[in-house]
């Protein structure tokens, strides 16, 4: 399934006032109902009625012989059944898989443990900027929450002039349709406009793995949320980095907490304003969604991440470009073939999609697959709702540590650039080198993968890819090779580094 949920429902109300930022309670059915708000992450293979459970299937995959299905929507399961499995550990605090189920009553939440202060540095990147101070933060002074923001404002017409500016010339590819692959027969099958919905192309510039063998680059959408804070507290308690995406609109709402995951040395991205598929929207529409939740980032952390996550992993050759332009790195999850990707499907449980122990049967078969791979990977979990938070701190987290042969980091510290390289302000611009000025974007080369089998091979953003969705075309597979090719008359310059990223300066 995905994009199923394109047209949710309205969105939860926001939390009461004074509470916004360590709320006690989420208002009725926020956590565990089934009732989605726009700002959530479908995963591009969720859970359906019928499920490959071989050790190759990755996580979740499709069925058999099917392509992603774009806006078909599978029914709700009412009682999802439950599968076996075995874990090296779990947490002797855990919800039971029982209680972890579609509208199960909300829990409590926790408080943060701590309140960042203005003026604060993170250990963990000292050429930071101080923390800005939020006492006058205005809501107010920002689009409506969970809303497509207004492209006439000045701040849109500030960004697509910082688009302009760039050099990077936007691919004239039309906006596809909601619904998906089905309802856009003619650009799923157009493999040139490398559309990751239909078939999981990637280009050079995309980040979908990590170099390093049994390497976890893990990663958590959609939130911050009511019980993020459960999730920080655990991490914190395990030592364990992870990487958020965070959609705008709730750092909006939950500004201290978007403020502790940076302190405690977690990595940030930007998971767009409203959490649209992307490659629906206009290039002024794709501009205003990350270039809002951009500044709601920099406005309460001080710094401008460098990387982004589109919604439902929804992106082509159009957006992909606009998001280089802003200086922003699409960073995906790793995919074994078209149908199959390492994704937990601890989304679809709030909905009654699926079961806990199907998630966690998810996870088994990720980390079988992972350790026939010569290189890491990137998951996709979400921090959204109650559920997807109890599955990981009770389940999915103590199993990893237990095992003993997973080192489990933010996607900056797998792909060895350093939490440093992740935002616009500490970037020392050679590990992880942005856009240029002049037009030309230098991107270190990404790993091969099955879905990405040419990822050191050069390939122009309007090059055509096979059906397989590979990243490129050409037989250049040097290494330490420099590659020049047009981009809708624009030069791009990818640099491929020997060993690709293995060999990278790590900038602590």
């Amino acid at each position: 399934m995905n994009h199923a949920r394109q047209a949710p429902p309205p969105p939860p109300p926001p939390p009461p006032a004074g509470t916004t930022t360590t709320p006690s309670s989420p208002p009725t059915g926020s956590a565990a109902t089934s009732q989605q708000p726009p700002g959530v992450c479908t995963p591009f293979s969720s859970q359906s009625a019928a499920f490959n459970l071989s050790l190759q299937s990755g996580g979740t995959s499709l069925p058999s012989g099917s392509l992603p299905s774009g806006g078909t929507t599978i029914p709700v399961v009412s009682a999802p059944p439950t599968v076996s499995f075995s874990l090296h550990a779990t947490n002797p605090t855990a919800v039971p898989l029982a209680s972890i189920i579609a509208n199960a009553p909300s829990g409590p939440t926790s408080p943060l443990a701590s309140t960042p202060t203005a003026g604060s540095i993170p250990p963990s990147i000292s050429n930071a900027p101080p923390l800005p101070d939020i006492s006058g933060f205005n809501p107010a002074n920002y689009p409506p929450l969970d809303k497509m923001p207004d492209v006439n404002s000045p701040q849109v017409q500030q960004w697509k002039q910082e688009v302009m500016n760039s050099g990077i010339t936007i691919p004239n590819i039309a906006p596809t349709v909601p619904g998906g692959c089905p309802a856009n027969p003619e650009a799923a099958t157009d493999a040139s406009r490398c559309w990751w919905t239909c078939g999981g192309c990637t280009r050079e510039s995309d980040i979908e793995s990590c170099p390093d063998k049994l390497h976890w680059g893990m990663t958590y959408d959609d939130g911050p949320a009511f019980y993020t804070t459960q999730l920080l507290n655990y991490l914190d308690e395990q030592s364990l980095k992870t990487t958020f995406f965070l959609v705008g609109s709730r750092v909006i709402s939950f500004p201290d907490i978007a403020r502790s995951e940076y302190m405690s040395g977690h990595q940030i991205g930007v998971h767009t304003w409203s959490h649209p598929p992307l490659t629906t929207k206009t290039n002024d529409e794709v501009i205003a969604e990350l270039g809002w939740a951009r500044q709601a980032i920099r406005d309460v952390l001080g710094v401008t991440p460098n990387t982004m996550r589109p919604p439902y992993g929804d992106i082509d050759d159009r957006v992909r470009a606009i998001s280089l332009a802003l200086g922003m790195i699409p960073v995906m999850w790793t995919r074994l073939s078209p149908a199959v990707a390492f994704d937990t499907g601890d989304f679809d449980i709030q909905s009654g999609l699926t079961s806990a122990s199907q998630v966690i049967l998810n996870w088994q078969n990720i980390l079988n697959n992972a350790t026939m791979l010569d290189h890491g990977f990137l998951s996709l979990q979400h921090d959204l709702f109650q559920d997807s938070v109890d599955i990981a701190t009770g389940y999915l987290l103590p199993d990893a540590k237990a095992r003993g042969d997973i080192t489990i980091e933010p996607v900056a510290m797998c792909i060895k650039r350093g939490l440093s390289n992740s935002y616009i302000e500490t970037n020392d611009n050679k590990t992880f080198p942005p856009p240029q000025g002049d037009g030309t974007v230098t991107i270190p080369g990404d790993l091969p993968t099955a879905t990405n089998p040419s990822a050191t091979t050069i390939g122009a953003l309007n090059a055509s890819t096979t059906g397989d969705g590979s990243g490129g075309s050409g037989d250049n597979q040097g290494s330490g090779a420099i590659e020049s090719f047009h981009m809708s008359g624009t030069i791009v310059t990818l640099t491929i580094l020997a060993g690709i990223l293995a060999n990278m300066l790590t900038v602590l």
